[in-house]
């Protein structure tokens, strides 16, 4: 796995939405609008790109900047991979949100249509829950040493 890269102080992302705002040719346009580097953007983010070569373009574009990926769904890619394309930083955004909100929805729907706890099934406990976070509270902690 990547380990993530620790950033201190101001970070100015210049972001292109061409992907996300309908644009008829947004990786042409993204790639065009990356040219926010030569204006002091310390890092590039182009929110959409879900193919390596759409990827692989961006990060080329950039260079020697680091690119910022958004993954809001399975792509078929993964952190390992993602990284071998060259993006430096990875974001998923409200995802993890939307996957909670996706289970208890499913949950509540199964509950309230059936009367089933279907949806109830193959919860993580709460001590799974807390022994995450706490291991990861922890190794923030060491890293920031």
């Amino acid at each position: 796995m990547v380990e993530p890269e620790i950033l201190t102080g101001v970070l100015l992302v210049a972001r292109a939405e061409c992907f996300h705002v309908g644009h008829p040719d947004p990786l042409r346009e993204s790639v065009r609008r990356q040219a926010y580097a030569a204006a002091g953007a310390d890092l590039l983010f182009a929110p959409g790109p879900q193919t390596p070569d759409a990827i692989r373009t961006l990060v080329a574009a950039v260079r020697p900047k680091p690119f910022n990926l958004l993954v809001v769904r399975d792509i078929g890619l993964g952190v390992d991979d993602i990284a071998a394309l060259g993006v430096r930083r990875i974001s998923v955004g409200g995802a993890l949100a939307l996957a909670g909100w996706t289970a208890f929805t499913r949950a509540a729907q199964a509950l309230k249509s059936s009367g089933s706890f279907s949806g109830l099934a193959d919860l993580v406990p709460y001590s799974e829950v807390n022994a995450f976070l706490a291991t990861d509270l922890q190794s923030r902690k060491a890293r920031a040493i």
